[in-house]
């Protein structure tokens, strides 16, 4: 057994010796190269959908909802964009941000505004694919990755495998990290305010979390997309708010920040100090960590939505890759290079944002903060929960499964509060990868099948009709068990 003496040693060893794994292996040599061609490969094919397809993005998330067996509204497209969001915009747009910056420098920014560009079009298809590939269930659809590695490559043994690396990710490591994010926060605001912390406040946290969790998981998808729909529009406008306050009061250092970006991303020093690739492997790592183009997490969430053709919420996904990276993911960033003198290195890393919107501020601000990363965590862990159900329930359909599969995320829920912030974080990278190899070697064969789909979705609009598949457009087609012939009533329909 390890003693208290050898224990953090231990720890500390474990996760220098995955970091190595990650950073020297698993994302520069595979991941990340991997990533780049198969999103070139996406965005040239597809005539570049994640620019020329913008417009559309904003017309389709207002589709309304049908109704599912059970006699109620089956999901709509903006709910299935909220539960994906609720896992996007959770701590890797704060803490990962930080933390990209604390270990990769300014740079890091570029590269997840470079990559999250390009990636796009990996966020198009997999979603596409999922609206496709999509199974009934009684408050509506269900799908996801796993299903479209089923039914369109005819493998179910990789979705088993794909299904059972997305449990060991979100549910329990990306579901430490919230829990620990929540912890970590409420503990600044506590010695702040002097109230002091210690164990005893990560466990009183983390009962709270589990408490609040547990209320809205066992009312069922639905509940989670209400929840999220009502939290997330008051976090990020909260958010964005304190953001642009920030960046008023330092309007004048907003061209210095660029150029800090800019520096950093192609500078010198970094070719000088063989530090470029770890500026690159950071930007693109803690990008993808928060807006999981690529990664397969979201395309669950995207098959929940009852909408008229695949390729919308093909499209909605690809929105909220722009909004995470580009809106909220660049608000942090502008918090932390206008409110930190010296943002890399030092031990603060995850706390970055946190102390420097104190800087900018004043002390009061740490518990608005604190209250934000709160809501931010705790949406993601509702997200994180329902991308590991669709996929236990692909597993197995026994209810006592999913009891015990709900019973053991709570726990791992509590256990986050308490664990060690680095090897959480660490261990989290590593899970994310193998979950995104699995994926891309996935959609790369099945992407011809959702550019058919753009091309049938444009040929209808250019031809006046609300976009509606159903499957005998493509009858050579396997494994697609919704999108009957039964519904062509609605090509009367004109396009708003």
């Amino acid at each position: 057994m390890l003693s208290p003496d050898t224990a953090p040693a231990y720890h500390a060893g474990v996760t220098e010796a995955i970091g190595t794994f990650n950073n020297d292996y698993l994302w520069a040599w595979v991941l990340i190269p991997l990533l780049i061609a198969v999103s070139l490969y996406f965005t040239i094919a597809s005539g570049f959908v994640q620019f020329r397809m913008i417009p559309a993005m904003f017309g389709v998330i207002t589709d309304k909802a049908e109704t599912a067996p059970d006699g109620k509204k089956a999901v709509s497209s903006l709910q299935a964009f909220m539960i994906s969001a609720a896992a996007r915009i959770g701590t890797g747009n704060i803490i990962g941000v930080s933390i990209a910056i604390a270990l990769g420098g300014p740079g890091a920014v570029f590269w997840m505004w470079a990559m999250a560009l390009l990636v796009g079009s990996a966020s198009f298809v997999e979603s596409t694919l999922a609206q496709l590939y999509k199974v009934r269930a009684s408050s509506g659809y269900r799908g996801g990755p796993a299903y479209y590695m089923e039914r369109g490559l005819g493998k179910r043994w990789v979705g088993v495998l794909f299904a059972v690396v997305l449990i060991l990710t979100f549910p329990m490591v990306f579901n430490a990290v919230q829990s620990n994010t929540i912890s970590g926060a409420v503990a600044n605001s506590a010695e702040t305010a002097g109230l002091g912390s210690g164990l005893w406040l990560s466990l009183l946290v983390g009962a709270a979390v589990v408490v609040a969790t547990a209320l809205v998981i066992f009312g069922g998808v639905r509940r989670i997309a209400q929840t999220a729909q009502a939290l997330i529009p008051f976090f990020a406008a909260l958010y964005i708010l304190m953001g642009l306050a920030i960046a008023v009061m330092n309007f004048e250092r907003i061209p210095e920040v660029f150029a800090l970006i800019l520096g950093h991303a192609f500078g010198i020093r970094e070719f000088a100090a063989a530090g470029l690739g770890t500026v690159i492997v950071q930007g693109v790592r803690r990008g993808m960590f928060s807006n999981e183009a690529g990664l397969g997490s979201a395309p669950n969430a995207a098959a929940t939505a009852s909408v008229s053709h695949p390729v919308k919420q093909g499209l909605v996904q690809t929105m909220g890759v722009f909004f995470d990276t580009f809106v909220v993911c660049s608000v942090t960033a502008f918090i932390v290079l206008l409110g930190t003198t010296e943002p890399v290195g030092g031990e603060l890393q995850g706390d970055l944002a946190q102390h420097a919107v104190m800087e900018s501020l004043g002390p009061w601000s740490l518990h608005l903060m604190t209250l934000i990363i709160l809501l931010v965590a705790f949406t993601s862990v509702l997200g994180n929960y329902y991308y590991g159900e669709a996929n236990i329930q692909y597993l197995s359909s026994r209810k006592n499964v999913l009891l015990g599969y709900k019973t053991v995320f709570l726990v791992a829920t509590f256990l986050g509060a308490l664990g060690s912030i680095d090897l959480v974080w660490t261990l989290a990278d590593t899970t994310m990868g193998l979950m995104a190899l699995v994926n891309l070697l996935a959609i790369t064969p099945l992407a011809g099948v959702a550019f058919r789909l753009l091309k049938d979705y444009n040929e209808q609009r250019s031809q006046g009709l609300e976009p509606v598949f159903t499957r005998d457009r493509m009858p050579e087609l396997t494994g697609v068990e919704c999108w009957e012939p039964d519904n062509k009533a609605e090509q009367e329909k004109t396009v708003h």
